[in-house]
């Protein structure tokens, strides 16, 4: 039994059919990496660990979403695709009309309906918000990760949330949605302050969420912070996080979708957590977390 909204109940708003992302590697960078806002970029981040084996920026946007759009649709050839813009930042560039050719390279892919952008809360303006609403269906995720902004220095984001929710008003009120991308666990973070960041979104007019746990990845200055005995980061077994997640989703306003919980990084990226678990098999453990807290309040 499903406990909450999810993706699918939100993509059914605005679509008929199942619909598919296909990620995008346009090769963007980052301006937490790039010198824009800081250097070395999040301390968490590896790239490499959320991009399809498809997506390969020499390649172009088209020739990226064709051969995802080959590979899903063997299975479902009725399928309809959102092309979704995932690695680095990708409003990250002074020239719009650039940025716009990219978003329409997307949308002539056959099958393509329309298209998520990942960014960064700090790097929209009015003006592409207004270039955006031109686009047939276009949706932006904020990378937020965290409420509190000690956790953002601490992790080098080198924005603050107050950049989040002046984004996200900004996004909402040019009538595009909005996701929200949050990491629990972040080094220093209580239970009470990961909570604390759910009420915080639930004030915002936000339409998704897209919840995963810390990932300690090979090749990031986390890990080596970690390894070298700086700081530690929470080791949740899978039914402790399985129960934060239950009491997430019922703490979240009750409008926004829960696109996921957990990431599951390449095996040669990932140094914890290393559960063994499928989304889905995830996913039960959710929902059956939260019939027992449901039953212990009765």
């Amino acid at each position: 039994m499903k406990h909450y909204r999810d993706f699918s109940d939100f993509l059914a708003l605005h679509f008929h059919g199942k619909m598919q992302k296909l990620g995008v590697d346009a090769g963007f960078s980052c301006p937490n990496r790039d010198g824009t806002k800081g250097r070395g970029g999040c301390t968490y981040c590896n790239n490499r660990s959320f991009s399809p084996d498809y997506c390969r920026e020499t390649e172009g946007v088209a020739a990226q979403l064709e051969r995802g759009r080959e590979f899903f649709g063997r299975k479902y050839p009725e399928m309809g695709y959102l092309a979704y813009f995932q690695a680095y930042t990708n409003t990250h560039d002074d020239d719009i009309d650039r940025l716009m050719a990219l978003y329409r390279e997307a949308l002539d892919v056959d099958g393509v309906r329309g298209i998520i952008i990942g960014t960064r809360p700090d790097c929209v303006s009015p003006h592409l918000l207004g270039r955006l609403r031109e686009l047939p269906w276009v949706m932006i995720e904020y990378g937020a990760e965290s409420s509190h902004d000690k956790t953002l220095e601490r992790v080098n984001r080198c924005h603050t949330w107050s950049d989040t929710e002046r984004a996200v008003r900004m996004t909402s009120e040019a009538g595009i949605p909005v996701g929200i991308h949050l990491i629990m666990g972040l080094p220093g973070e209580t239970e009470s302050e990961m909570l604390e960041t759910i009420d915080r979104v639930n004030a915002l007019p936000v339409d998704t969420v897209k919840i995963h746990q810390l990932q300690l990845l090979r090749g990031t200055r986390m890990a080596a912070d970690v390894e070298a005995g700086l700081y530690d980061i929470p080791r949740f077994t899978p039914g402790e996080y399985a129960r934060l997640c239950a009491k997430i989703a019922m703490r979240l306003r009750p409008g926004i979708a829960i696109e996921r919980f957990v990431s599951q990084s390449p095996d040669e990226l990932l140094v914890y957590p290393r559960w063994g678990l499928k989304n889905y098999q995830f996913t039960n453990l959710v929902n059956r977390e939260i019939e027992k807290i449901k039953q212990d309040l009765t």
